[in-house]
């Protein structure tokens, strides 16, 4: 067995005598990766990849040519990362889907951070929910630039109606990495309160996804 094969071992012996939670940054992407290229292990492919993007944000986001710019890194391993990335975005939709009511933030909150961290640009996404909470559907409605996505109010009561929600939760990433809202977001969040009041549809919350605790605009009282 070579050398790269055999130090990529030691980080999934970590994981299974202490649990993933013990793992490093790097032992965690050494075991996504398998193994490492020639003249490199695993975990000494995975400190580089960590050093060239500087955060698990900018990793995760790279496109295929970007990530292949590092030295021996192949298509394959590109799609073992994305693989993994999609896997958790599918569990939490599969656990939002599954006709539960929603009855704690922590799970929409970390569901809109896989599916939005990533992205370079704004995108707005709304979660429909039925009369009981239960989640019926999540669109993406709006993308933009860096400097911020154009959110319509008609695009919105119209999905919200097609849908026949009783209720909606708000989403959108900065790619800033700071989720402070700004006054913007406070307006457009207002301004789409109000158009859905109309109807009877409550906004329960907006989340801002950054690069620490998603925003809450619940939990501020700002809804």
């Amino acid at each position: 067995m070579n050398k790269a094969l055999i130090d990529s071992q030691n980080p999934i012996e970590k994981l299974l005598n202490h649990g993933s939670t013990a793992l490093t940054d790097v032992e965690l992407l050494a075991i996504f990766l398998r193994t490492g290229t020639q003249g490199k292990s695993a975990v000494e492919q995975a400190q580089e990849l960590l050093s060239v993007f500087g955060s698990w944000k900018a990793l995760l986001g790279a496109d295929q040519k970007k990530f292949k710019s590092v030295s021996g890194l192949s298509g394959a391993k590109f799609a073992q990362i994305q693989a993994g990335l999609e896997m958790v975005k599918r569990h939490y939709k599969e656990v939002l889907e599954r006709g539960n009511a929603l009855t704690s933030p922590d799970i929409t909150r970390a569901y809109l951070s896989a599916q939005l961290r990533s992205y370079s640009y704004e995108v707005f996404v709304c979660l429909f929910l039925d009369n009981q909470h239960r989640v019926i559907q999540l669109d993406e409605l709006f993308r933009g630039t860096i400097d911020g996505a154009s959110v319509y109010p008609r695009e919105v009561v119209k999905q919200a109606l097609y849908h026949n929600a009783a209720a909606v939760i708000l989403g959108h990433n900065h790619p800033s990495g700071i989720c402070e809202p700004s006054q913007a977001d406070k307006h457009i969040t207002e301004k789409l309160k109000q158009a859905l009041a109309l109807l009877d549809i409550r906004v329960l919350d907006h989340f801002i996804i950054g690069d620490g605790q998603p925003y809450s605009f619940a939990e501020h009282g700002l809804i």
